[in-house]
């Protein structure tokens, strides 16, 4: 049986991939900063730790001896990084060289898979392929493009088989409210709960995006890692992009005409990319993967779980 070890498998994607690996036969070791929810059973084995720590990321992967590792673990909104950039640095930076200089010094021949980010390019209005230039406009995408060039360090220098993704946005149930999605269902889940007459607070509504289900993303990662590619970054993305205000229209129709839009200029960020579209044709081409699921789809299905 094959094996695979997820850094941050207690946050929001963390959750998916590992029921993705479970249902496909796997082990499935997880390890995060923070304990799992009690909904989470598909773990072989789970460790609390601080990835930060060198010495016991050394540790866990000589114990778990991975086929696979997957680097989840990150500060990962945009917003977030803004205001804690140093950390997003530490966190997105150090924590990768971790595991990195962990596999390295202890030989294993483990397939890593980092999960980066669609802000890593530059701004096009145009669908983007993996060659477009990169050109990060914010400090989370800046720290994914040096996860990126570490990782080509390694794989020259020290012979590691490392694949990086540059995911482009998703979403689905169980996903902090931090992030704009979820946010504004959450909004719309409380006004229908009222049975009354409410608002939802929104920011720049003109940007378009990339909008893909979490579940599509977690078989990409497996499919990724399964495949025989020579491949060592893909993106990972739906292939559609909407504006976020066609999305909020439809969640604003779940509601039922009993919630209006509200702009706060406080929502908006110091920067923000105009459009962001994958071109995920290599991802389809080299593994298979088709998505699954649509964004509204999705959004329905995160309305329904609110209002249950």
């Amino acid at each position: 049986m094959k094996s695979v070890l997820i850094f941050g498998s207690a946050g929001f994607v963390g959750s998916y991939l590992a029921q993705e690996f479970y249902s496909h036969g796997y082990s499935v070791y997880g390890t995060d900063i923070a304990p799992l929810k009690s909904s989470q059973h598909c773990f072989n084995e789970y460790i609390l730790m601080n990835m930060l720590d060198y010495d016991k990321v050394l540790k866990l992967i000589e114990h778990a001896s991975p086929d696979y590792i997957i680097n989840l673990a990150a500060i990962s909104s945009v917003g977030d990084s803004w205001k804690i950039p140093q950390k997003a640095v530490e966190v997105n930076i150090n924590g990768t060289l971790n595991i990195l200089e962990a596999v390295r010094n202890i030989g294993i021949k483990s397939k890593i898979l980092l999960v980066g980010s669609s802000e890593e390019y530059e701004i096009s209005d145009s669908p983007i392929s993996e060659g477009y230039p990169l050109n990060a406009s914010n400090p989370y995408g800046i720290t994914k493009i040096a996860q990126e060039n570490f990782a080509e360090i390694y794989r020259k220098s020290y012979g590691l088989d490392i694949i990086s993704t540059r995911t482009f946005n998703h979403t689905g149930i169980g996903q902090s409210e931090k992030f704009v999605l979820p946010s504004w269902v959450k909004q719309a889940a409380d006004i229908h709960n009222s049975g009354g007459n409410g608002k939802i607070f929104v920011g720049n509504l003109s940007v378009k995006r990339d909008f893909g289900d979490v579940r599509d993303m977690a078989s990409a990662y497996r499919m990724i890692l399964e495949s025989n590619t020579q491949r060592t970054v893909f993106n990972v993305g739906s292939g559609i992009t909407r504006s976020l205000e066609e999305l909020l229209s439809y969640i604003l129709s779940l509601v039922g005409g009993n919630a209006e839009a509200v702009v706060s200029t406080e929502k908006f960020r110091p920067a923000d990319n105009p459009v962001i579209w994958c071109d995920n044709s290599l991802l389809r081409s080299e593994t298979g993967w088709e998505a699954k699921y649509t964004i509204f789809e999705t959004l329905r299905g995160m309305f329904e779980s609110m209002t249950a």
